[in-house]
């Protein structure tokens, strides 16, 4: 499949917030796993992330495939982040592009643009996401435990941290 990765313009922006909300919905991987949630109102709100970091899409023709949130060192939108370290958060691509090389070609987009300015890039990740844990190892991605960190207070969900060094 042929497709190319852009900035995200405020045009593809309900489609990619609707692919990542559904894509983290179906996947279970939403604490409270419905659109109730809060973290579903946060992935589909894709015109706030593009005001504090850089949203890319892969995009295929007229079709958006999927997307990902780069957050430059020092940006507002880190939440692992240390200084001169980039981020990456809420990638997703659309169901019917999984398997096709969408995610990792949007991973490698973010590792492109921290080059220039980063030391390193991480990104968190739950447990259960072993897809996208393949794309980040395959990439250089390593895991660093003692980063792992609980985004709700008081709850036992954990999300594991992965960083590369460039």
């Amino acid at each position: 499949m042929d497709f190319l990765i852009r900035p995200a313009v405020p045009a593809d922006y309900e489609t990619l917030g609707d692919i990542t909300a559904r894509a983290y919905l179906n996947d279970g991987l939403l604490a409270f796993g419905d659109e109730d949630d809060w973290y579903f109102q946060e992935l589909k709100d894709v015109a706030k992330r593009a005001a504090e970091a850089d949203v890319l899409v892969a995009a295929a023709d007229d079709r958006i495939l999927g997307g990902v949130t780069y957050v430059p060192s020092g940006g507002p939108l880190a939440e692992l982040a240390r200084p001169g370290e980039a981020e990456i958060r809420m990638l997703a691509v659309a169901h019917e592009a999984r398997g096709q090389g969408v995610g990792q070609a949007l991973v490698q987009a973010c590792i492109d643009r921290a080059t220039a300015t980063a030391t390193d890039v991480v990104l968190c990740t739950q447990p259960t996401m072993h897809s996208a844990h393949r794309i980040y190892e395959r990439l250089g991605f390593v895991r660093v435990p003692e980063r792992d960190w609980n985004p709700i207070p008081g709850d036992d969900f954990t999300l594991l941290t992965y960083k590369l060094t460039l």
